[in-house]
């Protein structure tokens, strides 16, 4: 089996949890149901489930899940079991056969007591026993894994997506008072059986979404008390330290559960949403989150635990938002907060107004196609009252004075992927109407090169789902340089706005394609608006060319809707080379951020090599890579711009260059293969239209090729970690 360490995907990953108000058990069937609403939060690498209660004729005997990898590994286990447990079971745990499930290793169960001379003549206490009996067995026989050792409490795990795992392990046959799902986008392993979640010893059981940057400190502490990692990932060490701190712990109250994971977290660097179970606390359940999403929804009889607020808006619009380091220990009929100290606190619901069909596909064939169609509504939504032309714009979330603004050096906007690329368009139109120094940043660089920054600096950070790791990061990092910070997020109570000193949302409603499209639109209109805001305050641009801004921002839905008929036109072009293997994007000024975006937009979904270009830079190198027959996609929008760019367009059409253009100009169409027209608006909107034929492009040739739009390979709608 392949382990952690030998290849790198992205990371996603989703949470769940269900315990029962008035104590009873609940059928595995329901977990499942939970787990399969962030079905998009896992790639089918990894999916597993815990719970107490499931054994209640074995619940005072261990019951011990064991992976085989041979009849030999099995044998010799065995072996080591009879000899140090009294098994009265030994049997295969059932499965039925799920098409998804591809075959594993050989998986079976046993249930005893240890075996008390040998305890006796070891001089350990049972706890002790049994830990380092695992240990043994995962660390000496190869090809034998024991993935969950408690009492009357078990996991089920393997390669799959997390419902297809439920199915595969016939969880519907199986009632706990407590259950834990986990849907796994692993971070550093194509996927096994073994480091799926969760992870247990003995007592203790965790779902974990995130990534472990202390791995090897946290292994080498623990390894000095007898533990033993075997699995070469992450999260193990996670189980192991709530064990240890909890066997250290001489004081026997209440909190004493609470302590041990408290102790553990503190070990940990990096991120991390933790459930954590034990059958020593059999009606308790501890939640805590550090730098990745977890929220706890709640109506008047019931309480949800989820990685996405859209995936129990079905159930609940109130929802707890837990800031960093804030545990929460539920039970079947109450919840208490904590703080990093221990200190009970008091927490106040918030409330989603997203309505839960909005995250249904509504009679499209994928959401990004759905999301592309709603970008009306979501412009609309995120203009809201902003904007008025025979007034100022108003951000009632920003408190700042001419005097704040006038003092500024410089303005970062910083940002990851399709989010960066809204942030080079409101750099164009902050540093046009501000006069305002403008860098933009990719986040995962930013925090590495010691950035200038300081008081006289705003930070400005866009991130759609508000638990990008790296802008998180980031964001701290200019904070503690005494920057003033701007959040930009669709996420109401997301990481992000926790962190930044302001908040504003785009209001795109719920985006589930992993390829944005509504979400980046949405920030494009947010970031020119904020730049008119800026402007107005410091009195930098022409009242009139403000006033025509405002008037073309608010035309935005009508001619999106109309952008959008070119739909037919782009599934034709779309046909004719979805086989291609390279396609260039090129544009000047304005319109080079957007062939940015509609580069990474055909390279996201259709896996087609595609670059994007500054027209003007072809003669520089880049043109030695167009040949006869190579596409090439073209925006032209900017008026000062036109004839420039048309002659760098020639001279790829002279070298055999299939054309796509893209425009809202007076220009020759006869020179290009295919002009799609969009209508004419003020430059510093036109991102927003000429980006729309790009979606939908990069859309249709995604379909063309067979290929799962919404959910394309290696990639997580939230990278929550670094």
């Amino acid at each position: 089996m392949l382990k952690e360490g030998e290849i790198r995907i992205p990371s996603g990953c989703a949470i769940a949890a269900i315990i029962d108000r008035k104590g009873n058990r609940i059928n595995g069937s329901q977990i499942i149901k939970s787990i399969a609403l962030m079905h998009d939060r896992s790639n089918g690498l990894g999916g597993g489930f815990a719970a107490y209660g499931i054994y209640p004729e074995h619940k005072d005997e261990y019951a011990i899940h064991v992976f085989y990898d041979s009849s030999e590994a099995r044998k010799q286990c065995e072996d080591f079991l009879f000899r140090h447990f009294n098994i009265d079971v030994a049997e295969r745990i059932p499965t039925r056969q799920v098409p998804s499930i591809e075959k594993g290793p050989d998986i079976w169960r046993y249930f005893g007591k240890a075996n008390r001379v040998r305890m006796k003549d070891a001089r350990l206490d049972e706890l002790e026993y049994v830990a380092q009996c695992v240990t043994k067995v995962n660390n000496a026989i190869e090809g034998a894994y024991i993935f969950s050792s408690g009492k009357n409490m078990g996991c089920f795990k393997a390669v799959g997506y997390p419902e297809d795992v439920g199915e595969f392990y016939m969880l519907d046959q199986y009632e706990a008072y407590i259950w834990t799902a986990h849907g796994r986008f692993p971070t550093n392993t194509p996927g096994w059986w073994g480091g799926a979640h969760p992870f247990n010893i003995l007592d203790w059981s965790i779902v974990h979404n995130g990534e472990i940057s202390s791995y090897d400190a946290n292994r080498r502490y623990i390894e000095q008390f007898g533990y033993i990692c075997t699995m070469q990932t992450d999260t193990e060490v996670i189980p192991n330290l709530i064990h240890y701190y909890f066997t250290k712990d001489t004081k026997d109250d209440d909190l004493k559960f609470l302590r041990a994971v408290k102790n553990a977290c503190l070990d940990l660097k990096g991120s991390f949403a933790l459930e954590v179970i034990s059958s020593l606390y059999p009606d308790n359940m501890i939640v805590v989150r550090q730098d990745s999403p977890l929220v706890i929804g709640t109506c008047e009889d019931e309480k949800y635990l989820s990685s996405d607020i859209p995936a129990i808006l079905s159930y609940t619009k109130d929802f707890y938002l837990l800031n960093d380091l804030e545990f929460v220990v539920l039970t079947n009929d109450s919840a208490k907060f904590y703080d990093k100290d221990l200190n009970e606190i008091e927490k106040k619901t918030q409330s989603i107004e997203w309505n839960a069909t909005a995250a249904e596909k509504e009679g499209y064939d994928d959401f990004m196609l759905k999301e592309i169609f709603e970008q009306p509504t979501a412009i609309r939504e995120t203009i809201g009252a902003k904007i008025n032309i025979n007034s100022k714009c108003e951000f009632d979330e920003l408190k700042f004075t001419k005097k704040y603004l006038s003092s500024l050096n410089k303005i970062y906007i910083v940002a990851c992927g399709t989010a960066m690329h809204a942030g080079l368009t409101g750099k164009n139109s902050i540093e046009k109407l501000c006069r305002i120094p403008t860098e933009v940043d990719i986040a995962s660089e930013f925090r590495y090169r010691d950035p200038i920054v300081d008081d006289k600096t705003l930070c400005i950070f866009l991130s759609q789902s508000g638990e990008t790791a790296d802008t998180i990061a980031a964001l701290k990092l200019s904070k503690e340089k005494g920057a003033k910070t701007i959040a930009i997020t669709n996420v109401i109570g997301s990481s992000i706005t926790r962190e930044a000193d302001y908040s504003i949302y785009t209001h795109a409603g719920p985006e589930i394609a992993v390829a944005s499209t509504k979400a980046y639109t949405s920030q494009v209109v947010l970031m020119t608006m904020l730049a008119i805001y800026f402007a107005e305050i410091l009195d930098t641009a022409d009242e009139s060319l403000l006033i025509d801004i405002k008037k073309s921002i608010l035309e935005l839905p009508k001619k999106i809707e109309t952008v959008l008929k070119c739909d037919k036109e782009i599934t034709e072009f779309a046909k004719k080379i979805y086989q291609e293997k390279d396609v260039f994007f090129l544009g000047r000024g304005i319109d080079e951020t957007v062939a940015r975006e509609g580069s990474l937009k055909l390279k996201e979904i259709s896996y087609i090599h595609s670059e994007s270009y500054p027209a003007g830079e072809l003669k520089h190198g880049s043109i030695a890579l167009i040949e006869n027959g190579v596409t090439v996609v073209g925006i032209i929008t900017d008026k000062d711009l036109v004839k420039k760019t048309v002659s760098n367009l020639q001279e790829v059409i002279t070298r055999g260059a299939k054309t796509l253009i893209i425009s809202n100009q007076d220009i020759d169409k006869s020179m290009f293969d295919t002009v799609i027209d969009i209508p004419e608006t003020n430059r510093f909107v036109s991102p927003i239209l000429s980006i729309i034929p790009l979606q939908l492009l990069a859309y249709h040739i995604s379909k063309e090729k067979g290929l799962d739009v919404d959910k394309p390979r290696n990639l997580a709608k939230s990278v929550t970690v670094e």
